[in-house]
């Protein structure tokens, strides 16, 4: 029988991650899920309590203590890394946060969660991604890469380092037989929608939102052999919002 493959995913509870878990469970993989809340027993996956760390990415420390224990969960072998956690903070009422409004604790704070957690987990885990010539994906945005009418300043910049930090780790981590990419999402039919993404989706190209699942699918193509002379890139998931 052949080994059974190990995933860490970030900011599984909900949207893109819950249909990530769902897709890589179906191709027989063992996920360990990542999120601040405590494992939720309506989510509906094998395995889902044990194999669930609940830890908060906005704290170093605390990231960095629960690389010690996922270790131990995943005996030496990790097949992929997905770094899909974000958080995208509203001004009082849902309102934009922009760069004159956002407070330097919530930048630090954004950034911790969406870009530096995602090398400091890279980083913990290179021997084991390493050991099983794995892949890391990480999660980007639309928002990335133009003025989003209601992505923050500090979640846009977040993932447009992220979008950096993907080529660097590509470079770094190609020797060791591992291989990092990005999807950069648009608009989907998540939870973090805002209220008036209807007026986007009449401007789209495809004229409607994607689903979790099609995001999840493009991830699972970036982990599986199907990608393996892949590394360094982006896959804009956005129906050609970015064209």
């Amino acid at each position: 029988m052949s080994e059974q493959k190990v995933m860490v995913l970030t900011g599984a509870s909900r949207g893109i991650g819950h249909a990530t878990v769902k897709r890589f469970g179906m191709e027989g993989w063992r996920v360990l899920t990542c999120s601040r809340h405590a494992f939720d027993p309506r989510c509906p996956w094998p395995g889902g309590e044990e194999n669930h760390i609940q830890i908060d990415l906005a704290s170093p420390d605390a990231t960095i203590a629960a690389i010690a224990s996922i270790k131990q969960k995943i005996g030496g072998k990790l097949h992929a890394l997905v770094n899909n956690a974000g958080i995208s903070p509203k001004a009082a009422g849902g309102g934009r946060l922009n760069t004159l409004d956002t407070d330097l604790r919530t930048w630090g704070q954004v950034f911790h969660v969406n870009f530096f957690a995602s090398i400091v987990l890279a980083r913990g885990f290179k021997d084991e991604l390493s050991a099983a010539k794995g892949s890391v994906v990480n999660v980007t945005s639309i928002a990335g890469s133009r003025v989003h009418p209601f992505a923050g300043a500090a979640y846009s910049t977040s993932k447009a380092a992220l979008a950096a930090l993907t080529r660097e780790m590509a470079h770094d981590f190609g020797p060791l037989g591992v291989r990092v990419n990005a999807i950069a999402p648009g608009e989907i039919e998540t939870s973090i929608l805002s209220p008036g993404t209807d007026k986007i989706v009449e401007q789209l190209p495809m004229r409607r939102l994607g689903q979790p699942r099609e995001v999840a699918d493009a991830i699972w193509f970036l982990c599986s052999d199907q990608s393996s002379y892949i590394s360094g890139a982006e896959i804009q998931v956005n129906g050609a919002q970015h064209v």
